[in-house]
């Protein structure tokens, strides 16, 4: 029998959250009761991407279930009077004075981090809202990965991290994870590699069958280091396919695995290399 992965993980300032996260993207058709249903079954974590969708309409009507559910966003401001802005606008579009998780959106030289912490930066903003309760905890995103580490490593300042990692894309397992486990948690996206993962390559073995979308988040979620993993299913149906993973939460075995890095690496081989 296989050993069951952790359903949920401990976040600082956050409590109990669910592995398993929903994201919403601007392209898709995810309604409100779909979020609400995702709600029903577990799913706390909800990141939304900042446009007018179902997952905004489901967080407006949360009403007295706010407290249940961890609310994350993404802050594209780099100074403390735009973040300001940028912030009071998510409050009013979410209708929720508590934000649970700001990350600092695509925070990719070190020219950006250095503005966000100049003395008119947002980080003395989010600090001042983290310190008055609007925000529970404060992170980053980015795509370079060697950057975020050393960023981690030379500042108690972040309380999370969100990065990209996916069967296609393990470079995190040695840039990244090392530092941050047991340090503090990581949530990641793209765990199907924008759908490439759920596709053939022209090099596939003649009997391989390709995994559904659930060993794909097995795969993620298998890491130590990953914390929460977000799925941003395209709809209501690919979110019930998506949410049968809590009903079966069994780790994959050694040899599964193995078969799925193998197809990540025929992916990132065919479907274009990212760093």
């Amino acid at each position: 029998m296989s050993t069951p992965l952790p359903k949920t993980v401990e976040f600082p300032s956050l409590g109990t959250v669910c592995r398993l996260g929903l994201a919403s993207r601007g392209n898709t058709e995810l309604p409100a009761d779909a979020v609400h249903e995702a709600i029903e079954q577990g799913v706390n974590y909800l990141n939304w991407c900042g446009t007018e969708n179902g997952m905004q309409r489901a967080i407006r009507e949360l009403g007295s279930r706010r407290d249940d559910v961890r609310i994350a966003v993404q802050l594209e401001s780099r100074s403390a009077e735009v973040a300001r802005r940028e912030f009071e606008q998510i409050c009013e579009e979410l209708q929720s004075e508590v934000i649970d998780v700001v990350t600092y959106y695509y925070v990719e030289d070190q020219e950006d981090w250095d503005r966000i912490h100049e003395p008119d930066g947002a980080a003395g903003y989010l600090e001042m809202l983290k310190s008055e309760g609007r925000v529970k905890s404060i992170g980053l995103t980015s795509h370079q990965r060697p950057l975020a580490a050393s960023f981690i490593q030379n500042s108690d300042y972040l309380d999370m991290l969100m990065l990209r990692y996916n069967a296609a894309h393990r470079g995190a397992e040695n840039d990244v994870f090392p530092i941050t486990q047991g340090r503090l948690p990581v949530v990641s996206f793209t765990a199907l590699r924008w759908g490439a993962l759920l596709r053939p390559t022209p090099t596939d073995p003649p009997d391989f069958v390709i995994p559904p979308a659930t060993d794909w988040y097995r795969f993620a979620l298998a890491h130590p280091a990953v914390s929460v993993t977000l799925m941003a299913p395209n709809d209501a149906d690919e979110l019930r396919q998506n949410l049968s993973l809590l009903e079966s939460w069994d780790a994959l075995s050694p040899e599964r695995h193995a078969e799925l890095a193998a197809h990540g690496d025929r992916v990132r081989e065919h479907a274009g290399r990212f760093p």
